[in-house]
């Protein structure tokens, strides 16, 4: 399942570095700490599992990995560029060009069919010269050709959860990240998904999944246990 429009960066870099950060979330005048001293490296073509309880923190560095937060103390890389100094507007397209976001819920929009799911990231950055004939692509190679003009809920778990995997790929990202991607899919439903991810990671995609089921890590080439905000191993 070769689907690179772009070939990917070949330097021997981490893709993500995260060095010694904390994060915590002001409650009023309370200051809640959610990390403490996080320092983790994601290699380029690494399939890695984040795994953790409830509340473990796990969700929060999935944030501060996909650039949907910053950390209030350390340092975060992602391609060696560093998230602290960044504007609102760098941060957001480095999200939309560098990283791929698959979600539990699917999060796809009810009134829009598949193909214009898909496209809808490429409204605000692209890589792409022909989005539409690149959705049309993505589509097809997930199955559902006969299925770009659906609404989601004319599709089923399995065929939204392609279509949100197509719609993370549509930009060429260079890291996908899924939050319990499996999570509302039957267990023969979310094994043709892994398989998906396990194809992309074959591909040379960076695949980074944070989920709280081990049976789902097992798939990863390595894992990384969260726990009361802190990495237990990597």
């Amino acid at each position: 399942m070769n689907i690179n429009e772009n070939s990917l960066p070949d330097d021997k870099s981490p893709i993500v570095e995260v060095s010694n950060v904390r994060k915590s979330y002001m409650l009023g005048k309370m200051e809640v700490p959610v990390l403490s001293n996080i320092s983790l490296r994601i290699e380029k073509g690494e399939f890695l599992a984040i795994v953790g309880p409830s509340g473990s923190g796990k969700s929060t560095l999935m944030n501060l990995i996909g650039c949907l937060d910053r950390p209030t103390e350390g340092q975060v890389l992602i391609k060696g560029r560093d998230l602290d100094g960044m504007s609102d507007e760098e941060l957001a397209r480095l999200r939309g060009l560098e990283i791929g976001f698959v979600f539990q819920t699917f999060n796809l929009v009810p009134r829009l069919t598949a193909f214009e799911n898909v496209l809808l990231p490429t409204f605000a950055n692209s890589r792409s010269t022909d989005p539409q004939k690149r959705a049309k692509e993505l589509l097809s190679i997930m199955g559902l050709k006969d299925r770009m003009r659906h609404r989601p809920g004319e599709l089923s778990g399995g065929q939204s959860q392609r279509v949100s995997i197509a719609r993370a790929l549509i930009n060429d990202p260079s890291i996908l990240l899924a939050d319990e991607p499996t999570g509302n899919l039957d267990s023969k439903t979310g094994f043709e998904i892994l398989n998906i991810f396990m194809d992309l990671n074959k591909d040379g995609r960076t695949v980074v999944i944070v989920t709280h089921d081990p049976e789902i890590a097992k798939f990863a080439d390595r894992v990384i246990l969260v726990k009361d905000g802190t990495i237990q191993y990597n």
